[in-house]
Formats: C-alpha cells, sequence, structure tokens
C-alpha cells in the first residue's frame, strides 16, 4: 500500500484537510504539473485520504519538480 497521494488540491488546502481528520503528512510538495504530493506516515492514512478526497485524485502522470527540495512538516 502506497504512502504518496497526488491531490487536485492547493498544499495549504490538503494540509488543512488532513489537520481536520487528524491525519499527519510525512511530506508535502507542489507539483509542477498542478497539484499536490503528500506522503503520509503510513498506508492506512494516505488510503483514507484516498477515500475521502476520491474527487480529487489525479490518476495522471505527474511532474515534479527536480530542484524541489522536500521538506518535513514541523513536528507539534
Amino acid at each position: 500500500m502506497s504512502r504518496v497521494v497526488n491531490l487536485d488540491a492547493a498544499p495549504d488546502a490538503v494540509t488543512s484537510f488532513c489537520d481536520k481528520l487528524g491525519i499527519a503528512i510525512s511530506v508535502i510538495e507542489p507539483l509542477l504539473s498542478g497539484g499536490t504530493r503528500a506522503i503520509f506516515n503510513n498506508g492506512a492514512d494516505a488510503e483514507r485520504i484516498r477515500r475521502e478526497m476520491k474527487g480529487k485524485l489525479i490518476a495522471s502522470p505527474t511532474t515534479r519538480s527536480p530542484l524541489y527540495v522536500s521538506r518535513s512538516r514541523p513536528a507539534r
């Protein structure tokens, strides 16, 4: 089960939605092709986001920035 989910939403919207559900994001980055790539701490959380945001899932190939330095979300 993959922990990666590509969503057709802004990073702030994904972060806000995950905060409301109490789901932690390991790494989040904007995609060059539009949308957001989020990596969750476990597969179960990623699967829950896939169910909750099924209308926002990106099924087509995405383009990531080769120069993007991924940043983990700060610990709370």
